[in-house]
């Protein structure tokens, strides 16, 4: 009962047969029992939590909520949280509280979601792994020697082991879908725009995604429900009619057209990968769908523009973290230039330094022209390629990432290889496109198989269906890992 999903807990929270304290309290102690293992939280608020919860029961009690009140949440310690610390697993931030709630925070507090701790991250949302966090780097609950995925692993940790039914995350080049893929549950980045990014402490800002991470897609959909909508106080944020994303989830896939790019079935992919998503791809045509081969011919050059044009923008973003309004600031220094120094080496990791570095780089005197510039003029490359494909199918289908899971330390000293871990997640972000990743298999080592599905943009919905359809015909995403099930 305790560890079900979202759909399910509301149905008995309707039902009376349990109350959002019992579910809080529930999850507090699983979260007690398992963080010091998995190091997926970074700040616990049982007290909060508790006084919510009683909230939530007695707004129930009177007949004045949604489907969400009363469900314990975890928020990405990217976005903030009014009166509770807000980190971005970094030094520059650990002692920082936040003095307002994010955009999709205040959202989902409206919805009357439980709110129960802040989640780990890879610091600044930079990174594939978890690993660099300045809290340390969560543990894959399939197997602790292994990693998460990132940045939001923390969340996709927490879901995975059944500490919350359900975490936000945010997604830059796939840090949603990627970490949900590796840790076995689903994973959505909505379109960019659909979601306001106020308050969510900005990496990339033409890219930066808040979303969700949930057992199942029907989850996903009545997460995205509440945190859907205008926000005036975002300039990216986009004002279009309201959604219900769960509308077409009973939709069979009878005369759905799936896209297979040849580019994400060449080398490079482990065998026990593309086993997994043939076996998924046998499955969605038994319902119904059909299958033909497209092409995006300039996708091989995602990884390198998206690190590009996201090391450009975090120069810029994180010029603020300086020492003199707020986060760290060095003990000692000589002058104002010593202080600034100072500061910034000790509160940022070596991954932060390496992309502000890049990124000043990129947009410096007589390299504009030639890296920035360019990359951005790929970028519209690779939507086009996008749009071409939309001409012949309904949606995209790929794996989510070329592995399942690796160990802890293995790709630390080689950036490179760790960025290639997003090679099919980053062009969405880059051309503003919804994904969603959903379990649908496991490797050898029992390590889980994430599926990608992309679509037009907007096509939220029917991502959704065929991912709730899939679901609907298999087990995937309710299989728990070993010493976490109920």
């Amino acid at each position: 009962m305790f560890t079900a999903p979202i759909a399910e807990l509301s149905a008995a929270l309707a039902a009376k047969r349990v109350s959002a304290v019992e579910l809080t309290t529930s999850a507090l102690a699983r979260i007690d029992a398992a963080n010091p293992q998995l190091n997926a939280f970074a700040t616990i608020d049982p007290d909060g939590a508790l006084a919510r919860a009683r909230d939530a029961d007695a707004a129930r009690a009177a007949g004045t909520v949604g489907p969400l009140a009363g469900i314990p949440v975890a928020h990405k310690d990217v976005l903030m949280t009014a009166g509770l610390r807000t980190t971005c697993g970094s030094r520059m931030l650990a002692n920082f509280v936040a003095p307002y709630d994010a955009f999709v925070v205040q959202k989902l507090r409206d919805a009357g979601m439980v709110l129960v701790g802040k989640t780990n991250m890879d610091e600044f949302a930079m990174g594939s792994s978890n690993e660099n966090s300045f809290f340390g780097p969560v543990r894959n609950p399939w197997n602790p020697d292994y990693v998460p995925g990132g940045s939001s692993g923390g969340s996709a940790a927490a879901v995975a082991a059944r500490l919350v039914p359900a975490a936000t995350g945010t997604d830059t080049g796939g840090s949603i879908r990627q970490p949900a893929a590796l840790s076995g549950i689903s994973g959505l980045k909505p379109t960019y725009g659909v979601c306001s990014r106020y308050g969510l402490i900005a990496f990339a800002s033409s890219l930066d995604t808040p979303g969700v991470l949930a057992q199942t897609a029907h989850d996903c959909a009545l997460l995205l429900n509440a945190m859907a909508g205008h926000d005036p106080r975002d300039s990216t944020s986009l004002d279009r009619p309201i959604e219900d994303y769960t509308r077409d989830l009973a939709r069979p896939l009878k005369g759905l057209r799936i896209g297979l790019p040849k580019e994400y079935f060449g080398e490079g992919t482990e065998p026990s990968v593309v086993k997994a998503i043939d076996a998924a791809l046998a499955e969605l045509r038994g319902l119904g769908a059909t299958t033909v081969e497209v092409s995006l011919p300039s996708v091989d050059l995602a990884v390198p523009v998206y690190y590009v044009i996201a090391s450009a923008e975090a120069s810029s973003n994180l010029s603020r973290f300086d020492g003199v309004r707020y986060g760290h600031r060095a003990a000692r220094y000589a002058d104002l230039a010593d202080m600034y120094q100072k500061t910034r080496a000790q509160g940022f990791g070596a991954e932060v330094k390496r992309r502000i570095l890049v990124g000043t780089y990129v947009l410096s005197h007589g390299y504009y022209d030639a890296y920035y510039l360019k990359a951005q003029q790929v970028r519209r490359r690779i939507a086009e390629d996008f749009r071409r494909a939309y001409e012949r199918c309904d949606v995209i289908v790929g794996p989510t990432s070329p592995t399942t899971a690796f160990r802890l330390g293995d790709k630390v000293d080689n950036p490179v290889k760790m960025y290639l871990n997003d090679i099919f997640t980053v062009a969405a972000n880059l051309i503003g496109a919804p994904g969603i990743s959903i379990p649908c298999g496991f490797d050898r080592q029992g390590l889980p198989v994430g599926m990608l599905l992309q679509g037009r943009h907007f096509g939220e919905a029917t991502l959704l269906n065929v991912a709730h359809q899939y679901q609907l015909a298999t087990d995937w995403h309710a299989r728990v890992p070993p010493g976490f099930a109920p």
